[in-house]
Formats: C-alpha cells, sequence, structure tokens
C-alpha cells in the first residue's frame, strides 16, 4: 500500500535545529531515524503527521560508546550495530541477545533500538533487557536536557515519557560492576520475522540478587518486582523457582490478541522464566547455554 498523506520532509543537521523544529510544530511532527515503525504507520494511516524530521543526517547519533563501565548508545543505533559491537556481546549480552531475535536481517539493519523503545509496543524487544540493566533514556528538548530512568519510560501502549518538543538523544546503560550472567527469552509463533507472543528478561548478579522483567504480557514492559523479592539472598534451587513461578500471574497480564490467545501465554510464561533463570545463573557461574542459544 502505498503513502498517500502528503506531509512536510526536513533534514537538520544538528540535535538543537531538530529540537527547534519540533518545539515550532508539536505534536504535529514526527521523527524518523531506521523508519521501520514510522514507515509502516505512515503507509497504514495510523499516523499523519504534517512534518518528517529526518535524523539521519546528524553526525554522531549512531555511535556505541562504552567508558567505565557506561554504554552510550545513540538513536541511529541500529540492532545490527548492537550485533556487531563486541562491548555489548561481551559486556551487556542480555541486550546482544535480544538484538539478535528482532525480526529478520533487513529490519535489523533498519531499526534503531531507540525507535523500538519509542515505538512502545509491549511486545518491544528492547524493553525487557533495558529494564533488567536499569538504563537511562537522555532526552532533549525546550527546556534543556534531562534523563529519564527506562522504569519510568514507558507508559502504556504506544506511550512515553517524551514530552512535546523532546528528542532522545542517548541511552545510557551501565554494566552491573561485579559481574553478571543473564537471559532473553523470547517466545514467536516461527524463528524469523515476528513479534513477540512473550518475552523475559532475567539478570542473575553476585550475591545471589536478580532482576526480572517481561514483555507483551502486560500494557508495557514490566520489572516484576515480587518476582525479584523472593528470589533476593537466596540460591536458585528447585524450591525457590517454584515459588517464583507461583508469583508470574502476579506480574503480568496477558491478553489474547492475533500472535497468541491470554491462556497460551499464561502457561508458557513461568516455563520461559524458569529457562531464562537457570540459564542466567548458569552464565554467571561461566557455564549454562551460550549467549544466543534459542531457550524456547
Amino acid at each position: 500500500m502505498p503513502i498517500v498523506h502528503e506531509f512536510e520532509y526536513l533534514k537538520p543537521g544538528s540535535i538543537e535545529e531538530a529540537v527547534r523544529l519540533l518545539k515550532a510544530r508539536g505534536v504535529a511532527a514526527r521523527v524518523l531515524a531506521g523508519g521501520t515503525d514510522v514507515v509502516s504507520e505512515l503507509r497504514d494511516g495510523l499516523i499523519a503527521p504534517d512534518l518528517l524530521i529526518d535524523i539521519k543526517g546528524i553526525a554522531g547519533l549512531d555511535t556505541i560508546a562504552s567508558d567505565d563501565g557506561m554504554l552510550t548508545i545513540g538513536p541511529l543505533v541500529t540492532f545490527t550495530d548492537l550485533i556487531d559491537s563486541s562491548v555489548v556481546r561481551h559486556e551487556f549480552p542480555v541486550l546482544w541477545e535480544a538484538a539478535r531475535s528482532v525480526g529478520s536481517t533487513g529490519i535489523r539493519n533498519r531499526a534503531t533500538m531507540v525507535g523500538n523503545i519509542c515505538s512502545a509496543v509491549p511486545c518491544c524487544d528492547a524493553g525487557p533487557p533495558l529494564l533488567v540493566y536499569e538504563a537511562a533514556v537522555q532526552v532533549a528538548g525546550r527546556d534543556g536536557p534531562r534523563s529519564i530512568p527506562i522504569a519510568d519510560w514507558f507508559l502504556g501502549p504506544r506511550k512515553t515519557a517524551l514530552r512535546s518538543g523532546e528528542i532522545v538523544t542517548s541511552v545510557h546503560v551501565s554494566r552491573p560492576a561485579d559481574g553478571h550472567g543473564g537471559a532473553y527469552v523470547k517466545l514467536g509463533r516461527y524463528k524469523g520475522e515476528d513479534l513477540a507472543q512473550a518475552s523475559v528478561a532475567v539478570l542473575a548478579l553476585r550475591g545471589d540478587r536478580y532482576r526480572v522483567a517481561f514483555g507483551a504480557v502486560a500494557p508495557r514492559p514490566v520489572r516484576a518486582p515480587r518476582i525479584e523479592s523472593l528470589m533476593e539472598g537466596r540460591v536458585l534451587d528447585d524450591a525457590v523457582i517454584e515459588g517464583a513461578k507461583r508469583l508470574v500471574p502476579e506480574e503480568t497480564a496477558p491478553i489474547t490478541d492475533v500472535r497468541a490467545s491470554e491462556e497460551y501465554r499464561a502457561h508458557m510464561l513461568p516455563v520461559m522464566f524458569e529457562r531464562g533463570a537457570r540459564a542466567a545463573v548458569g552464565r554467571l557461574a561461566g557455564e549454562g547455554p551460550a549467549y544466543g542459544t534459542r531457550l524456547v
């Protein structure tokens, strides 16, 4: 289906210029980075902006930088860029594992991680790993820069904490200081270009500490504080895992849609959580399946 909606197209040369355009045009403007979401929404008539602001001409937004355990990801960094980064693969392996699960090769070559979280669909693959890494989204706007914890970023389906006139400039991800193991487990209908029916990210930290997040089974990607509290300070044996699995329904609210039924999601979530948790603990110990191994 062709794009039939008419709009103005501008390509600013700096973040400051992009912010000025957003300030002037407000909700009538949309930002274009990878375009895998925006272009399809334009084509399907889901959005009808008066102005499309293409940020691909702004220098420095396509970089991945690491400094003293802090990973900085620019808004033009694609999922392929994350996959190809040795820093991401070895220091932030759950994010690397999630990047590998996104769409197809063609989608990964164009889709940006920042665009993924800005679309804020409940099944976005970047959401759960960024939640367990406790990332922060850096934005610039009419009132200057600010930092938004990823825990406060997702407000609901396709809704974020980004204000009118603001643009994301980077995402900061802190590496756990004393090492970690983790897993990203994604359930899909088939191998290849498919959105998640359900997903879970698990981080295992030294001292029997854990972080857990779910995707595609609530109005937004969510952390699991009840599960984390039950597991805190305890060796992840069979009894702890079974107790944590019983809490999964309290942390999630799956629905029935075109990709899966509520019942199927509810059935699979405890299975996915257990496999992800066991893999995370094993990887922390230098054992377990290699990162990138499919667990469901």
